[in-house]
């Protein structure tokens, strides 16, 4: 299994990130990962997020905005 993000501007329109992902062996892992680059990836251009296990989609879109919105 790897669990991968996809990243996007907030019309769904993806992005490159700014940090570098890698491919998870769980989502756990995924998404601490995302808890700790989620400033960075939204200085870089990121709205939100979408996760994905071996591409099927599991949840998202995620905003990474929080409550600035």
């Amino acid at each position: 299994m790897a669990w991968t993000w996809r990243f996007e501007k907030a019309d769904g329109t993806e992005v490159q990130p700014a940090v570098e992902p890698e491919e998870f062996t769980t989502q756990g892992d995924a998404e601490s990962w995302i808890g700790e680059v989620w400033k960075d990836l939204v200085q870089g251009g990121t709205d939100q997020v979408v996760l994905f296990d071996d591409g099927t989609k599991i949840y998202g879109p995620m905003s990474l905005h929080g409550d600035e919105e």
